[in-house]
């Protein structure tokens, strides 16, 4: 019997790498703030494509894609942080615990960079 995570997702779906950053401001010298990433932690996780579509930004087209990433439940990840693979670079735009269990962690994300 393969041990279960939660229903229907074996321990082994979560077989990606990858890195937790949360944003760090520094001040610039003329009195705004710069903003960077700070790595957090490094989780495993599963990574689902959701969907994709292209937008316009700046009159240019832009493409936009959305996955699902799931990982083990831990305290501290929110909207605001990102994910990254290498230069895949995913923004949380939420966080959930899908059975209030937890056990993991659901995180709605848009990919912003290759």
């Amino acid at each position: 019997m393969i041990r279960e995570i939660s229903k229907g997702r074996p321990v082994g779906a979560l077989r990606r790498r990858l890195l937790l950053e949360a944003p760090a401001e520094t001040p610039d010298g003329a009195g705004g703030q710069l903003r960077s990433f700070e790595t957090v932690a490094a989780v495993w996780a599963q990574v689902e494509w959701l969907s994709g579509n292209e937008r316009w930004r700046a009159g240019r087209p832009e493409q936009a894609t959305s996955h699902r990433i799931t990982l083990r439940w831990r305290a501290g990840v929110d909207a605001g942080q990102r994910l990254r693979d290498g230069e895949q670079v995913f923004d949380i735009r939420a966080v959930g615990d899908p059975d209030g269990g937890r056990r993991r962690l659901v995180c709605l994300v848009e990919e912003v960079g290759r």
